[in-house]
């Protein structure tokens, strides 16, 4: 089974929860999803905005089909498609996309959460699954990067509560975890993408500039 990842990668991707592919895209392939996702008005317009709980709005496009334009290219591209079964063990199938728009100076976070905990409640009855985050635009921590909790997986699934308009991870447990786990800022350069298991706590923190967030 071909795809990005070593053996080592692998083994990291069980102990921590998660594991970085460094240009995954390269800058002409990841420049034309952002030329395209930065002027797609018929993604804007379906975005769904939500209260983060403190008075902020972050918006999001989520679809189920991959379709067959750009999106659906990169969703099912081998590079990824290969990359994700080598991580699972087997074959897999397309779940959601999404786009996070980050709108500017706006502000907005997304609560601490597990992936899984809004796909069990959608009748998944097991996280055998995997996401993985595209950076479109440069992800650092004075932007709002991705934040996540190293080998938080190994909690096990833990309930969601609503925060606002989003669902959050028991926030008693987020921090007790915080305390024990090493946070890592997932700063990416446009092109590079983080995989993750599902079961793992991340967090998307306020912005301060406009930065789409992977598919």
């Amino acid at each position: 089974m071909s795809g990005k990842f070593s053996e080592s990668d692998i083994l990291n991707y069980e102990r921590d929860g998660y594991v970085f592919a460094r240009g995954l895209f390269d800058n002409e392939e990841i420049g034309l999803l952002g030329e395209v996702a930065h002027h797609d008005k018929a993604l804007d317009d379906a975005a769904t905005a939500l209260d983060d709980g403190e008075g902020n709005r972050v918006r999001l496009s989520l679809w189920n089909h991959p379709g067959d334009g750009i999106y659906g290219m990169f969703a099912r591209c081998r590079r990824v498609v290969d990359s994700v079964e080598q991580l699972i063990g087997g074959e897999v199938y397309h779940y959601h996309s999404k786009m996070v728009l980050k709108d500017a100076r706006v502000g907005g976070a997304w609560a601490w959460h597990q992936d899984y905990g809004y796909r069990y409640q959608n009748g998944l009855l097991f996280p055998d699954l995997c996401s993985v985050m595209i950076a479109v635009d440069g992800a650092t921590k004075e932007n709002g990067c991705l934040q996540l909790l190293r080998s938080s997986h190994k909690m096990g699934r833990v309930n969601h509560i609503l925060s606002g308009e989003q669902a959050g991870a028991d926030i008693e447990r987020v921090e007790e975890a915080k305390k024990r786990l090493d946070l890592v800022y997932a700063e990416m350069d446009p092109g590079d993408a983080v995989f993750s298991i599902p079961i793992h706590f991340t967090h998307r923190v306020r912005t301060i500039r406009n930065i789409p967030a992977g598919p």
